[in-house]
């Protein structure tokens, strides 16, 4: 006997079909939107009606399996594809792709929209927008340049109205250096020996000198050479006075000596004076001693002291990769004697940045006052070396300056395209302060004045793939204007779509984990590319297929039925 209940199983057949063919319609229409994410229509069966749910086996039968008969399909929801869909460059550096798992954040008034949509434009306030007009999101930068991570804000681009760069002429510094300390007696020690804690020698056994080739020492821990030509020791790690030294690199070659290896230490330390002895005797100064062990003599003064580990002279082969750790270092002794220094930032012609120290060490004092060394140290100067020039200043019994004379400065700024050398003055009294030597410790000194500010016109910017906007200005510098912040969701599929390419929170997509790109599986940036449509549409065109089918499969159950309901009315006549 035919069953109605037929006709509402080939209908939810129907209703699922058509359901399905409305969202591969969608895909289909949306295979050239922007970064458009495909969805899939989930279907299930409808909850059986059980009949019989079965028995157990007996002692002496067996059991019996359920007896359930389908009411149908349903709907069970809808999936997204959150693939990345092909990158395809635009040449238009406002354009962003995002090549990973993240969203833009943008903003429309005072609620948050995630899109993956990055085809942005400045709007007349410069702040970069969506094409409907959401502001995007990201971390601004404070007045060096230095992007702030943390409170979301509008990203503004002002083209053609940020000025920039003029270069510093004079520097004013007031404090106070400490008279009561001690008087500076002795440089730092430290020594560099071969793995093993041994003197260095040659393959042949032999005491190494100065003259000896870099490849021609030998590894007690292994019996063969200690350094292959084209390596490089790379110096990382290193401090002066506590404080870092940048990281240096000296290349090993066929005839690279243990000599040429002493001048690279004295360079990048920063030491000074080689040729004039500290009160306690020693020359400043890298040198090997009679047993092959290499002595770094440092400058006197706490700030002059150096310190290294093993591990901060690395040797890399010829790809950069680590082979070991060639030497063994002790750092025997600190240097001594009252010393103190400050940092401060200066601009070259472009804008540029360029730190200078200058540290200020105690060398004599007597009834008629104290004299005070004073070092000068960039990591930014462009020759070799982070160490500028040295002299000494002067104060009187009361502690005032004998003489004001300027202390210049000179830094080169090769390899940068600014004017080099950049040179200015240091002024130890002025109208904003005064350097004084009086029994106060500590020591304490600041720059209290400096002129030279960021000049040119910003023309055009472009994003990095960490999200960095950098701007190119008219006189050849460029600064950090910002950074494009990314949000990633724990489940993309639980955001709900509002249109326009825009998504929302939902209840089940979790909070959104606000980052940089390149951070947190979030992706990086593309710039001058934008994402698109991740529909397949050779896939698509199969699922039409298959939901056509199906639809006609479902409304034959309908037509099946109704001819056997006729032929049951037939009897009834």
């Amino acid at each position: 006997m035919a069953s109605t209940t037929a006709f509402y199983t080939g209908l939810s057949g129907l209703s699922v079909h058509a359901r399905r063919l409305d969202v591969i319609g969608n895909n289909i229409a949306n295979v050239n939107t922007t970064a458009y994410k495909s969805t899939r229509l989930e279907l299930q069966n409808n909850y059986p009606r059980t009949i019989n749910p079965g028995t157990e086996p007996q002692q002496f039968t067996g059991g019996t399996n359920p007896y359930q008969i389908g009411l149908g399909v349903g709907i069970a929801g809808t999936t997204q594809n959150f693939s990345v869909g092909s990158i395809s460059p635009t040449g238009d550096p406002r354009d962003l792709a995002l090549e990973g798992d993240g969203f833009f954040i943008v903003r429309r008034g005072d609620e948050s929209f995630y899109t993956r949509n990055g085809a942005f434009r400045q709007d007349a306030n410069e702040d970069l927008v969506t094409i409907n007009g959401e502001k995007v999101l990201g971390y601004g930068v404070d007045a060096d340049y230095n992007v702030i991570d943390g409170a979301l804000q509008e990203i503004n681009i002002p083209v053609g109205r940020l000025q920039i760069a003029e270069p510093t002429t004079l520097v004013n510094f007031a404090g106070n250096l400490n008279a009561g300390g001690d008087v500076a007696g002795a440089g730092s020690i430290t020594n560099l020996l071969a793995p093993g804690a041994t003197g260095f020698r040659t393959l042949g056994n032999a005491i190494a000198s100065a003259t000896t080739a870099l490849t021609d020492l030998a590894d007690p821990t292994t019996g063969g050479a200690l350094f292959g030509a084209g390596e490089t020791i790379r110096m990382d790690g290193a401090t002066r006075g506590g404080t870092r030294i940048p990281q240096a690199d000296f290349a090993v070659g066929a005839g690279t000596t243990v000599g040429d290896l002493l001048a690279f230490l004295n360079s990048e330390l920063g030491i000074h004076s080689q040729t004039v002895p500290n009160p306690d005797g020693t020359l400043p100064g890298a040198a090997i001693d009679a047993d092959g062990v290499i002595s770094i003599n440092g400058n006197t003064g706490s700030t002059s002291t150096i310190a290294l580990d093993s591990a901060d002279l690395k040797r890399l082969d010829a790809d950069g990769i680590l082979v070991g750790l060639p030497f063994a270092t002790a750092n025997v002794r600190p240097s001594s004697g009252e010393a103190d220094r400050t940092t401060t930032v200066v601009y070259d012609s472009l804008g540029n940045e360029v730190e200078v120290t200058i540290a200020f060490t105690l060398v004599s004092k007597n009834t008629s006052g104290t004299t005070w060394r004073y070092d000068l140290f960039s990591p930014d100067n462009g020759d070799s070396g982070e160490f500028l020039g040295t002299g000494e200043v002067s104060f009187d019994s009361l502690g005032a300056l004998t003489a004001n004379d300027p202390i210049p400065v000179s830094v080169s700024r090769a390899g940068t395209g600014a004017a080099s050398p950049l040179s200015f003055n240091m002024q130890l009294s002025s109208s904003n302060g005064r350097m004084t030597a009086l029994t106060d410790a500590p020591s304490q000194f600041a720059p209290v004045f400096r002129d030279g500010v960021p000049t040119g016109t910003l023309e055009q910017f472009g994003v990095d793939r960490d999200g960095t906007i950098i701007g190119a200005f008219s006189n050849g510098a460029t600064r950090t204007l910002g950074r494009v912040a990314v949000a990633r969701f724990i489940n993309n599929n639980g955001l709900l779509e509002e249109g326009d390419a825009l998504y929302r929170v939902g209840a089940n997509s979790g909070e959104p984990i606000v980052t940089a790109p390149g951070e947190q599986a979030a992706g990086l940036v593309a710039s001058g590319a934008l994402e698109l449509s991740n529909v397949d549409l050779g896939q698509e065109f199969i699922d039409l297929i298959l939901t056509s089918t199906g639809y006609s499969a479902s409304s034959r159950i309908i037509q099946t039925t109704d001819e056997l309901m006729q032929q049951l009315l037939v009897i009834g006549r």
